[in-house]
């Protein structure tokens, strides 16, 4: 039973607990890794199962953290990730996994056994010419079969999350609200953040949310969902046939309702996703520090959370990781 609630300057409760297990990925995408490629962690710099349900527990049950997302790089990379699932579901939150689908038809039924609650599959486009060239793998195909696989397995709702850019995807949009309504998925459509890994994001790229409601409405009617805390502004089809949803972060920004606090698989511990400076939690993890002392770490890190990230600001600084580092 949580003693207390893990809240900022500004009043925002977060309950809501990103964690990355991986900084790999079995695709080179364009938008999270450079063409040169990256350098990798040592595993030995990677936070083992043990230390990531440790965490997480404190989390749980100090602060009522109550939705628990795994993410990487890709998190099906990580050898014997159900091993993790079982841990963190043990724990009794909402757990869900973002992952980029290649592998989903090897594990769906595994990760659903496990315990795992909900899937998020990250696909940019349909189209196999433009999926080989984001993701430098022809594998689009697989993608597709896996998203069947973890249906069949019985994950439900499935949502995919797509980032739009203009010039590269942004004429699918219909394209992805038909096929996912075909199927019983849930579109999420993010806009383009300065998180790319080359650092040649402009605003001139950004899809925005107004764009992207009034294309697909256009074609499928749609009206607004009343908002939560969660990053997406939803909306529903009139004729019922489920909804879709867009992450704004750049054109209508939901920081003052964001509740959501990162781990990064080598340990370090931020407040936000645009946080210029995070905490290496492996010190007091691996030189016996108590729940007592993780605890205070986790409340002077969010106590210092900003008002919000001030993209479009000129004295907005971006991170310096890519999404591919931070886990989305």
């Amino acid at each position: 039973m949580a003693t207390e609630q893990l809240v900022d300057g500004f009043g925002r409760v977060h309950r809501d607990l990103r964690i990355s297990v991986t900084d790999r990925c079995n695709f080179r995408c364009t938008y999270c890794m450079p063409e040169e490629g990256m350098d990798w962690l040592d595993r030995s710099e990677l936070l083992t199962f043990e230390e990531i349900e440790r965490l997480a527990r404190v989390l749980v049950e100090r602060f009522g953290i109550d939705s628990i997302r795994i993410t990487g790089g890709e998190p099906t990379v990580r050898a014997h990730l159900t091993v993790l699932i079982e841990k963190l579901a043990a724990l009794g939150t909402d757990l869900a996994m973002t992952t980029n689908g290649s592998t989903l038809r090897l594990m769906a039924n595994d990760l659903c056994a496990a315990g795992l609650n909900r899937l998020n599959v990250s696909l940019d486009t349909l189209q196999a010419d433009r999926f080989l060239a984001m993701t430098r793998r022809d594998d689009l195909d697989k993608v597709l079969d896996g998203i069947d696989a973890a249906l069949d397995a019985g994950f439900d709702p499935i949502k995919v999350n797509a980032v739009v850019m203009r010039g590269e995807n942004d004429d699918e949009l219909v394209d992805f609200a038909t096929w996912a309504r075909d199927r019983g998925l849930i579109m999420r459509f993010i806009e383009f953040m300065p998180l790319d890994a080359d650092e040649a994001w402009t605003n001139r790229q950004v899809v925005s949310l107004t764009e992207i409601v009034e294309t697909i409405g256009a074609v499928y009617p749609l009206e607004p969902v009343e908002r939560t805390s969660a990053p997406a502004s939803r909306f529903r089809y009139l004729d019922g046939s489920g909804e879709i949803g867009v992450v704004a972060s750049v054109t209508q920004s939901f920081c003052e309702s964001c509740d959501r606090i990162r781990l990064g698989a080598e340990g370090q511990f931020r407040n936000c996703l645009f946080a210029h400076d995070e905490l290496d939690l492996r010190p007091a993890l691996r030189g016996g520090g108590s729940d007592d002392e993780l605890a205070d770490l986790f409340r002077g890190v969010v106590a210092d959370k900003w008002a919000g990230h001030q993209i479009n600001k000129v004295h907005f600084i971006r991170p310096r990781k890519s999404m591919s580092q931070l886990g989305g």
